[in-house]
This record gives C-alpha cells, structure tokens and sequence, in this order.
C-alpha cells in the first residue's frame, strides 16, 4: 500500500494505533514500524506486556463462548481491533453457525482486513464507526441489518474502557448501550488495572500518555461502577485468567494486569 492509499484510508502512519500496536503484542502481522516501534518500547518498560495482551485475547474467546453458552445468538464487538484467529464469530459459530457477529472499530486497516476475514460469511460483519458515538453504532444500517435488539445480545469491549478517560464519561456511553438491549442480554468487558501492578505499569502508562493515547487504568470498584444496571455474574471482577479459567493457573493472576468481568441485563 503507498503513500497516497494510506492517506485516502485515513491511515496515520505518524503515530502508534492502539489496534495495531495490540495486533503486534499478540503475534499479528497487521501493523507498521510506528507501532512495533512504540510496542518496543512498551516491553523495554514492561516486559510482561505480551504477556498481558494475550491472556486478555483468551479471555475474549472464552467469554464469547460463555455467551454462546447461555444462548445468546448475537455479538457486538465494539473496539475489536484486527481480526486474528479465535476471533469471537469463530468461537461462537462453532457452537451455532447461525449466530450473528457485528464487529465495530474505526480503524481502517482493522476494518479492512476484517473485511477480507469475513467475506462469504452472511453471519458476521464488521462496521467502521466510533464507538464512543453510540448511535453510529447502533443506527449504522449494517449494525440494523444484523442484530435484533429486541433478543439477547452480548456486548464486548475487550480492552476498550481503559483508553476512555472519566472525563469522557465511560459510565455514560455504557449506560446507552445498555439502554437499547433487551433484558438477558449480556456486557463482557476487561480493563488495564493498577491493582496488584508496579512502577513498570507506571512507566508504561507514561509512554501511552506521550503517544497522545493515553490510558485510564481502574480498580475492581471503579469498573463495577461503570456497569450500574447490569448484574455483574460470578466470579465477579476478577484478573482476565481468573475468569472462568479453562486449566488451572500456572501464574500469579495480577501478572495479566487485567481485570475482567460479564455481567447480565435483568
């Protein structure tokens, strides 16, 4: 892609994208020497950042496939940033082919490639919208095509909430998703988190501030209020591998530097 194709995308190749600089934490191919270069410097302060970014993508697929369990049938993926395998239509398709799949990021290189992943699969689309402007979302025609809000739908925001700082009220935009669905619906969400974290997790948040992408890292308490009207389901919010957990821990849980929680629309 050159010069003149990045810029009718809308692609800045002058500073590190969050979505690509993840994408380059978890082993992807989606990405730019900006954004290696700054996930670089992210390790070279926190070694355990890939660690961190990897057990939050299982906890992701694992949370889908608890939707699918209880029998949601349709997913809202906001934030979901570059399509990798284990991608949450392939979890839950594999329990229901019929289940329906709206990805939402406004990032163009994940919007394209989710695309090309998901072409020929009439059950799983992806949207470009920011998600901080609920109605782009809920109102986009695909979004309307896809998803009956009058039946259960999982909402996911996978390591979204903590680039929203309280100023920009993510209590808020929570609230008006959550106001549209239907009860039985559910909210999986995780957070980068202090709790349990040292100075390298300060120095880190330090070079994303400097980035011009900052990060809001919050506590168990703190996430729990951003979901009022929700009922968060057991184990309650916990660090990502704590979740439900497929295997037992090999490590000590606060080394995801994550929390995670699901909880349920009454």
């Amino acid at each position: 892609m050159n010069d003149d194709e990045h810029a009718k995308r809308g692609i800045d190749l002058e500073r590190p994208n969050a979505a690509r600089v993840y994408d380059y934490m978890i082993g992807g191919k989606l990405n730019y020497a900006v954004d290696r270069m700054f996930a670089d410097q992210i390790l070279g302060v926190l070694p355990n950042a890939r660690h961190m970014a990897l057990v939050n993508r299982a906890w992701l697929r694992r949370a889908a496939r608890f939707g699918a369990e209880q029998g949601i049938r349709q997913f809202l993926d906001i934030g979901s940033g570059m399509p990798t395998v284990g991608h949450v239509h392939e979890v839950v398709q594999a329990i229901d082919p019929s289940a329906r799949v709206v990805y939402v990021d406004n990032e163009p290189i994940a919007v394209a490639h989710s695309e090309i992943v998901l072409e020929g699969n009439d059950n799983a689309t992806m949207v470009q919208a920011d998600a901080e402007y609920p109605d782009e979302v809920l109102e986009h025609p695909t979004t309307e095509a896809m998803l009956d809000f009058d039946e259960p739908v999982m909402v996911i925001m996978a390591a979204f909430v903590h680039f929203i700082p309280d100023s920009r009220d993510p209590a808020g935009l929570i609230a008006r998703y959550r106001d549209v669905l239907a009860p039985g619906s559910h909210l999986a969400l995780s957070s980068g988190t202090w709790e349990g974290q040292g100075e390298e997790t300060q120095r880190s948040v330090a070079l994303y501030e400097k980035s011009g992408t900052p990060l809001t890292l919050r506590s168990p308490d703190e996430l729990a209020a951003l979901v009022k009207g929700f009922e968060i389901l057991p184990p309650g919010v916990v660090f990502t591998p704590e979740w439900r957990p497929d295997e037992p821990l090999e490590d000590p849980p606060a080394r995801a530097g994550g929390l995670a929680l699901v909880a349920r629309k009454a």
